[in-house]
């Protein structure tokens, strides 16, 4: 009797569901929470009328709630770069990037992209732990790339941008 009252209690898991137009708004609030300059609702837009650019958004209550996070990133011929991926300070270290992450690859592979190439500041330890979690390696480094840092150094001084890849296919 007990499993029927937590099941009747117990909110939905969060549910990933490709990001829409619609969704800019909430996409460049996170972005905002996540980075020290933070894209627009408009640039967010653009972004995902975007045909090369894939993006999925994860969403609390089953599908129903607030976004929580979100990853976009963009295609051209056998190559994809992820452009962004920003999670809810209230739901970070609950796996939901990690989880996002896996289903966008799997779609942007099915799309046709053989390789998937990003950029992360050195000093972003969860975001590297992240990427090398999922099978990420380095191939280069972009020395003070990011003028005013990133959100692990709340914004102050230049940070060195990693260049990860990985094979998708």
């Amino acid at each position: 009797m007990s499993g029927f009252f937590a099941r009747l209690f117990q909110r939905p898991s969060p549910a990933i569901a490709e990001a829409r137009p619609r969704d800019a708004r909430e996409c460049a609030a996170l972005h905002a929470q996540s980075f020290p300059v933070g894209w627009s609702e408009s640039e967010m837009e653009r972004l995902l009328l975007d045909p090369s650019v894939i993006g999925h958004v994860t969403r609390g209550n089953g599908g129903r709630g607030a976004a929580l996070a979100f990853i976009m990133s963009r295609v051209a011929a056998d190559e994809a770069e992820i452009l962004s991926v920003a999670v809810a300070l209230k739901a970070r270290g609950r796996g939901l990037a990690g989880d996002l992450l896996r289903q966008h690859l799997a779609r942007v592979a099915a799309r046709g992209a053989a390789k998937m190439f990003l950029e992360v500041g050195e000093d972003n330890a969860p975001a590297l732990r992240l990427y090398a979690k999922a099978g990420f390696r380095e191939v280069g480094k972009r020395p003070g790339y990011y003028p005013h840092g990133t959100s692990a150094t709340g914004g102050r001084g230049a940070v060195s941008a990693l260049i990860l890849r990985r094979e998708l296919a």
